[in-house]
C-alpha cells in the first residue's frame, strides 16, 4: 500500500507514466487543476491557498515518494514528476489567475527546467530525495519572476 502511495502522488497522478515527454504532462497535470480552479469560478485568494497548499504539499509527499520509490526506479527517475506539478504552481503563485497568463507560465516553466540555469543544475546535480523536487522548485522561482515581470510590463 506505501508504494502504491507513492507512486500515485510521485508520478502526479498516473501522468508520469506518459512514455513521451513525462515532466512536461506532470506539468500539464499542475496547469489543468490550476485551469479548473479559474473555471470553477474561485476568486484569486482562494486559488492563491490553494496553490500554496498544494506545494507545501506536494514537496513534502513528492520528498517522501521519491525516497520510497528510489531503491526500485533509481534516482530521478522521468516517472517521477510532482517536481514538474510543484514547480509549474510555484510559477503560478503571485500573478492574476488567468488561461493565458497559465499558458504563458507553462512554457516558461519548462525553458527553465529543461535549461537548467545556475541553482536548478546545482540541485539537478545532487543525489537526494529532497533535490529531485529542489531543482523544479527553483526553476518555478526563476519562472515566476520572468512571468510576473512580462506580465507588469507588458498586460495582456
Amino acid at each position: 500500500m506505501r508504494k502504491k502511495l507513492a507512486k500515485i502522488i510521485a508520478t502526479s497522478f498516473g501522468f508520469g507514466y506518459v512514455p513521451v515527454a513525462p515532466g512536461t504532462f506532470g506539468a500539464l497535470f499542475a496547469l489543468g487543476i490550476s485551469c479548473l480552479m479559474i473555471y470553477l469560478g474561485m476568486n484569486p485568494q482562494e486559488i492563491f491557498l490553494i496553490h500554496t497548499i498544494l506545494i507545501f504539499l506536494g514537496y513534502t509527499l513528492g520528498v517522501w515518494a521519491t525516497s520510497v520509490l528510489e531503491n526500485e526506479w533509481g534516482h530521478d527517475p522521468s516517472k517521477i514528476v510532482m517536481d514538474e506539478s510543484i514547480g509549474t504552481w510555484i510559477t503560478y503563485l503571485f500573478i492574476t489567475p488567468n488561461y493565458y497568463h497559465y499558458i504563458l507560465g507553462f512554457i516558461l516553466f519548462r525553458i527553465f527546467d529543461i535549461w537548467k540555469p545556475i541553482g536548478v543544475k546545482y540541485f539537478d546535480n545532487k543525489k537526494t530525495a529532497s533535490s529531485v523536487m529542489l531543482d523544479d522548485v527553483i526553476a518555478g522561482i526563476y519562472a515566476a519572476i520572468v512571468l510576473f515581470l512580462i506580465l507588469k510590463f507588458f498586460p495582456f
